[in-house]
């Protein structure tokens, strides 16, 4: 597909989305319905986000693991909550080596129960808590209806599973956890986001309570973008896995546990977010090429010219790569760099050199600016550095402007016809009442949002935006992807 057949976002962000993805290299069709080819371009910023999202990891003190991909289907159905959650998107293995297997195998959609049979083997002592284990690895649940990266059958991501000897010990780590994620969200993919909690009918299953972050999309449907669970002792007491341990007092406890994951799907809310009419936004810190030196004539001199400046710009580590391509024309690779959302473009030819200059297209601004071929080694850094805080900055501004306060259920049914986005509204938090404002809205129950990053929520006086009785929270409302 040529670009010039790229729909555009303004017109249609669904086709605009598949499109582009498509186009820009970043994903294709598997020949497995819902799976999807994640290509070199789109796996590159999946490799940023792990580099980046490890270092907090190793801060947290988690360290990685792996376990199997099939788990026996008896461990499951040890947690009735966590079985019935995942029982619609099970994929299960019922023959093997030509034979009928005497227990069914799934192939995980989570890793909890075959790593907490784990944990009940190695956990004895008070001592030998906590345990904090993370992999990176895939998960399939059989998606009827899927997306790329959005929702998929198989899917990357990282999930860590922690056991502690205090539900408090837990809970701070927990937190923890949720804060790295908003981190990565809006420091390192400049996507903004809203920290909370999960109601209880949208909470983790088998979880006590769930947290998120939840982006905003620019069509005004929310993105969940990363969950941390607390499982308080449900998958540890002895109905369970039993993991239980002597304390210092050589009392019998079982552990407290959490688990938190953040996969692939993230790029999808980076695409949209960033993305625009002629193609994909990579913000720099996660971008696989940051910069990209286009040689702008096609003498010798240029030519080296433009490997020098590749070699310079590398060595004060910025990722660069350079384009002398005599075959294709100025105007083309300018086009292939837009498209792919490569953050910034170097031209240089004969009259830059004269000049000792170097032209710089911005990709999210669509702006150029004019260079000192001498000092483009820290003049780029501080250039990378303007770009992401600046893609922040606009994309916080675009959540901000649609995001909505509701004091009446007619104002929130408009807004939600009418714009869509989040809406900040009193909820009486009875199931009733939510069941009632999806199906007569589409809207969820996104979360109730923290003010800080130990899970601390605004009380207030209000009443409930559908039944009128007395509410004490203003949830958080969109209609989700």
């Amino acid at each position: 597909m040529a670009k010039r057949d790229l729909t555009p976002k303004s017109e249609s962000m669904s086709k605009w989305y598949t499109q582009v993805i498509q186009q820009a290299k970043l994903a294709d069709y598997s020949p497995v319905k819902g799976c999807m080819i994640i290509r070199p371009n789109g796996y590159g910023i999946w490799e940023h986000i792990q580099k980046n999202y490890q270092i907090m990891l190793d801060n947290m003190q988690v360290r990685n693991g792996y376990f199997p991909l099939f788990i026996p289907m008896s461990f499951l159905e040890k947690e009735a909550d966590h079985v019935e959650g995942f029982a619609p998107e099970l994929a299960i293995v019922t023959h093997a080596g030509g034979e009928e297997l005497t227990e069914k195998l799934v192939v995980r959609p989570t890793s909890e129960t075959i790593m907490y049979h784990m944990y009940s083997k190695w956990v004895q002592s008070h001592r030998d808590l906590p345990i904090k284990i993370n992999q990176w690895n895939n998960v399939v649940r059989w998606e009827k209806r899927t997306n790329f990266f959005l929702r998929t059958t198989e899917f990357l991501w990282q999930e860590a599973h922690s056991a502690h000897a205090t539900q408090d010990e837990a809970l701070d780590t927990m937190y923890e956890a949720l804060e790295s994620y908003r981190k990565i969200a809006e420091d390192f993919l400049a996507l903004p986001v809203v920290a909370g909690k999960k109601s209880e009918s949208e909470k983790f299953a088998g979880a006590d309570l769930t947290t998120t972050i939840e982006a905003l999309m620019p069509d005004g449907k929310a993105l969940q973008s990363g969950t941390s669970h607390h499982l308080g002792q449900n998958f540890s007491k002895k109905s369970a896995f039993d993991i239980s341990f002597q304390d210092s007092d050589g009392v019998t406890q079982f552990a407290w546990q959490n688990s938190w994951g953040l996969s692939t799907r993230i790029l999808g809310g980076l695409i949209m977010t960033h993305g625009d009419d002629e193609g994909i936004v990579i913000p720099p810190k996660v971008a696989p090429i940051q910069v990209v030196v286009v040689a702008a004539s096609k003498d010798e001199k240029t030519a080296e010219a433009v490997t020098t400046l590749t070699s310079i710009l590398k060595e004060s580590g910025i990722r660069t790569e350079k384009n002398s391509d005599t075959t294709t024309s100025l105007g083309w690779k300018l086009n292939d760099a837009e498209l792919e959302g490569i953050p910034i473009v170097l031209v240089l030819g004969q009259r830059e050199l004269e000049n000792g200059e170097i032209t710089a297209h911005i990709r999210h601004s669509q702006e150029k600016q004019t260079l000192k071929i001498a000092s483009a080694g820290s003049t780029i850094a501080t250039l990378l550095e303007e770009i992401q805080k600046a893609m922040f900055s606009k994309a916080l501004e675009k959540q901000e402007s649609l995001t909505f306060e509701a004091s009446s259920y007619d104002d929130f049914k408009t807004i939600m016809k009418e714009n869509r986005g989040f809406i900040r509204a009193f909820w009486c938090e009875s199931a009733t009442c939510e069941t009632a404002i999806k199906e007569e809205t589409k809207a969820t129950t996104r979360c109730l949002p923290f003010t800080d990053t130990k899970g601390t929520i605004l009380e207030e006086e209000g009443t409930c935006i559908k039944c009128g009785q007395p509410a004490k929270h203003r949830w958080l409302f969109a209609q989700a992807y």
